[in-house]
């Protein structure tokens, strides 16, 4: 497969700028791999595809304040920051992404706050756009977070809406996050209502969590044509035991094994053991999936519609067959699907 094959018919009117009134009422095509059959329900039906023999596996990353706006020394010029990645807790050492990054070297001193509450220093440039900062603070390690957050704004993708609004904090965060560490939310993950999951919980469909804190690995440009020439950013993970021994037991029995989004497909295939189950892990993935490719793990999974020429697509349509996932795409786009972060959702059986 190459990259010119994951283009499809797509203008920016598509993509959902607000998340459905009620996170398990956005719309559901549900694809059938085997035969092709596309089915159109409303994502709480979801509960109808699942018995007490079956797994949903959910991504419990939580979403992190992660981008702040500030000024440069002297200059005073604004400039964006995305924090990415925590290097160093003692030192306060942030990976991050700037922009405008052209005119940030080495030395440059940054300033957030009113007050100039907050100060950094740059003390290495990664790459074109990345740096390293260190972040000059009186404070113990707790109010130095507690300020870092406070001056932060919910991570909301710019294609989405270009201004966070009040409702993204809660909604661009699924209900069962857990573990700081993401700068993108699971969005598969974000259709899942408690009132859903309670449900689930009563019918007897098992449910266990992992963690793949998503960076913007995920979003970013693929430019070589031939894929396997494409280099996944490292995402940290975490597969508990009792999450690999729940999966493992519903797939010797041949129930549905259901990943929740791509991120969870991933941390899945990233732990396998040569007969196929999954093993407890804890550490860094920085796997790619595209056709053609074998899935070990899942042999269910729910995706958001994803963009051309991106990363998860490449993955959905490995899982799904291409045929069967650009027909799907097709569909939905005559149907009036929303695409995107706060898009509708698909099953795929």
């Amino acid at each position: 497969m190459k990259l010119s094959q994951y283009n499809y018919s797509f203008s920016p009117d598509m993509l959902a700028k607000y998340p459905a009134e009620n996170r398990d009422e956005s719309r559901l095509l549900v694809l059938n791999r085997k035969t092709g059959k596309i089915e159109h329900k409303i994502f709480k039906d979801i509960i109808d595809y699942f018995t007490p023999n079956d797994i949903l596996v959910f991504n419990n990353t939580k979403v992190f304040p992660a981008r702040l706006y500030g000024n440069k020394e002297k200059t005073g010029a604004e400039i964006e920051i995305f924090l990415l990645r925590e290097l160093n807790k003692e030192l306060r050492l942030w990976d991050v992404l700037v922009d405008p990054a052209r005119k940030i070297r080495i030395g440059n001193k940054l300033y957030f706050g009113d007050d100039d509450l907050l100060v950094a220093e740059v003390i290495d440039n990664t790459t074109s756009r990345g740096r390293t900062l260190r972040f000059l603070f009186d404070g113990d390690y707790d109010e130095f977070k507690a300020t870092l957050y406070k001056m932060g704004e919910t991570p909301l993708p710019k294609w989405v809406r270009p201004k966070v609004e009040e409702i993204d904090k809660e909604r661009y965060q699924t209900i069962f996050a857990k573990y700081e560490g993401a700068v993108a939310a699971p969005t598969a993950g974000l259709h899942f209502s408690k009132h859903l999951m309670k449900r689930l919980e009563i019918k007897g469909v098992g449910m266990a969590e992992l963690t793949l804190h998503i960076g913007l690995g995920n979003f970013r440009t693929v430019d070589v044509e031939d894929l396997t020439k494409h280099k996944m950013d490292s995402e940290q993970i975490f597969i508990p035991q009792e999450t690999a021994d729940a999966v493992n037991d519903v797939k010797r029995k041949g129930g549905k094994v259901c990943a929740v989004g791509t991120t969870v497909m991933r941390t899945m295939e990233s732990s396998v053991s040569t007969e196929g189950f999954l093993k407890p892990y804890e550490g860094w993935t920085n796997k790619f999936i595209f056709a053609p490719y074998d899935f070990s793990v899942a042999n269910c999974m729910i995706s958001n519609f994803h963009l051309p020429y991106s990363t998860p697509l490449m993955m959905v349509a490995a899982f799904a067959g291409y045929d069967a996932l650009m027909e799907a795409y097709k569909v939905a786009k005559e149907e009036k699907y929303r695409f995107g972060t706060y898009g509708d959702a698909m099953l795929i059986l």
